[in-house]
């Protein structure tokens, strides 16, 4: 907005992976907001999210206030060594890692990480999981593919799998994220996070979410529809590189200019440092597809 003008809801944020379509909030109850979260409300989530996303009655799991915290927490969980992380990908996870003491390693290190599916080019991981003494598999975008989740390992000794409900379910303001994974590396986790991580109010909106495999599917068929939507539109003018259904990463003859054509007109995208030509869009809410349409 400093550069090319305008107030916030003249703009159309499409450098996310963020849902158009943000699960409908339910009624609250009135002590939520004046009562701090009760170990029941704590489960309710947990257990809501474990029948979700099928984890094993073994794997740990903890709620926590976002992907990032944990993100951030998670290099702590073993002694600073080596790390692997099939990149190019979203790069707080260096960050974190740098930050604890960790050295990138080029390949197989004392930890792995991996984000499936990857961002920004929506790659799948395929084939065995590394075996490292420390696993990180980043599933913020999962959602979108259920199938190929690898949550059924999540009892694997080292593992710790991630997911949030910021991306699918539209929700990136509520804050709730999740580790999923060896018992004994979650419970450290829980105890490096301290009573009441999540706050009453998230906790009462995510255990509603998780709790309605409807209206999951449903998302699923509209992001699909916007994606194809999308590609039909940008990829008259481009090549497609790949992406999920929360987002389509763009192969154009120069991405900074794209961006600044498109911020011209309040539309944001998101650029590379280590890929000029890559362009990277979420899926537009219904009422902003003229404005891309008439852009293209």
């Amino acid at each position: 907005m400093a550069r090319f003008g305008g107030h916030r809801d003249d703009w159309i944020d499409l450098s996310t992976g963020i849902a158009p379509f943000a699960f409908p909030l339910p009624t609250l109850p009135s002590h939520i907001w004046t009562a701090l979260p009760t170990k029941t409300e704590e489960t309710a989530l947990t257990d809501a999210a474990r029948r979700f996303w099928d984890v094993p009655d073994k794997a740990g799991i903890v709620a926590s206030p976002g992907a990032s915290l944990l993100i951030a927490q998670i290099p702590h969980l073993a002694p600073a060594g080596t790390v692997w992380i099939a990149e190019p990908t979203y790069n707080e996870h260096a960050a974190a890692f740098a930050s604890a003491g960790w050295r990138k390693k080029g390949d197989a290190g004392d930890a792995t990480v991996i984000v499936h599916p990857n961002n920004p080019d929506g790659r799948l991981w395929s084939g065995a999981l590394p075996d490292t003494t420390l696993n990180v598999i980043d599933e913020s975008f999962c959602d979108v593919a259920p199938d190929g989740s690898f949550v059924s390992q999540a009892t694997r000794q080292g593992t710790v799998i991630l997911k949030s409900l910021g991306k699918f379910w539209g929700l990136a303001g509520l804050r709730v994220g999740f580790a999923i994974g060896d018992p004994s590396l979650i419970a450290r986790l829980q105890e490096r996070m301290g009573p009441w991580p999540v706050s009453g109010p998230a906790l009462a909106i995510a255990t509603a979410a998780l709790a309605d495999p409807g209206w999951a599917a449903q998302q699923r068929n509209r992001l699909a529809e916007g994606a194809q939507r999308l590609d039909a539109l940008i990829g008259r003018h481009t090549k497609i590189v790949g992406g999920t259904s929360l987002f389509r990463l763009y192969d154009v003859d120069d991405a900074e200019r794209w961006q600044a054509r498109l911020a011209e007109q309040r539309i944001w995208s998101r650029t590379f440092p280590y890929d000029p030509r890559w362009l990277r869009l979420g899926i537009p809410p219904e009422d902003a597809w003229p404005r891309l349409e008439a852009l293209t």
